[in-house]
């Protein structure tokens, strides 16, 4: 194994326990079908319904990477690293059309006839309900997609930092979005080659904070 390449990947156990958030990055450039893969895992996360409402924008181009940075009070890693994922949610997907998605579940036989019809009218009334929770929930599917994302890049040799000190209006003008009320900032994910190692820091014993069926009924392990 060089220093760019990993030639196994880890396995997601592995994976788990070796990540850590790197500050500072090399860098060199991430090859296109590496790139190719971590957007198809990071993808492959699921969410409510599967409407898949993300927005994931990748920043790579030196003029955008240092507005972006600009945007988060000037953290040096979205400049050093070859490219950032910023995870936008989408409070308004469920009201879009959402036939490609019930089209796609059908053909692979995820979901029949009866489960299809149903979510056409369930998706958007449960989406009704949710109120000013839309917001959250999208918010919330669009973690869970980061969360992919940096497991699989910590596979594949690569390093992550999950960024969550920037000014969402700022984020939103850099990736052309200033005028869309319903698209909200989730996290910003720098990704490429540390320049250098960190340590883990140490967890809290499960006593602290791991509970069963109640809070305060500490979980023993």
């Amino acid at each position: 194994m060089n220093s760019i390449t990993q030639t196994q990947p880890l396995d997601v156990p592995s994976a788990i326990a070796k990540r850590r958030s790197i500050k500072t990055f090399k860098t060199d450039p991430i090859a296109p079908e590496l790139l190719k893969q971590l957007v198809e895992l990071t993808v492959a996360a699921p969410s409510s319904f599967n409407i898949q409402d993300w927005q994931i924008i990748l920043v790579q181009d030196e003029a955008q990477k240092t507005a972006l940075s600009a945007a988060a009070w000037n953290q040096q890693q979205i400049v050093q690293a070859p490219v950032t994922f910023v995870f936008a949610a989408d409070a308004s997907a469920s009201e879009k059309n959402l036939n490609p998605i019930i089209e796609q579940a059908l053909a692979s036989g995820a979901w029949n006839e009866s489960t299809a019809n149903y979510f056409k009218t369930a998706i958007p009334q449960f989406q009704e309900t949710l109120g000013d929770k839309q917001r959250e929930y999208a918010i919330k599917d669009a973690i869970i997609a980061a969360t992919h994302l940096v497991l699989a890049a910590e596979s594949l040799g690569l390093s992550t930092c999950f960024m969550n000190g920037w000014l969402e209006d700022k984020v939103k003008e850099v990736i052309g979005a200033g005028d869309n009320p319903d698209l909200a900032i989730a996290v910003l994910v720098p990704v490429g080659y540390a320049a250098e190692p960190r340590l883990n820091p140490g967890r809290l014993p499960f006593s602290s904070n791991v509970s069963v069926d109640r809070i305060g009924n500490p979980y023993a392990g």
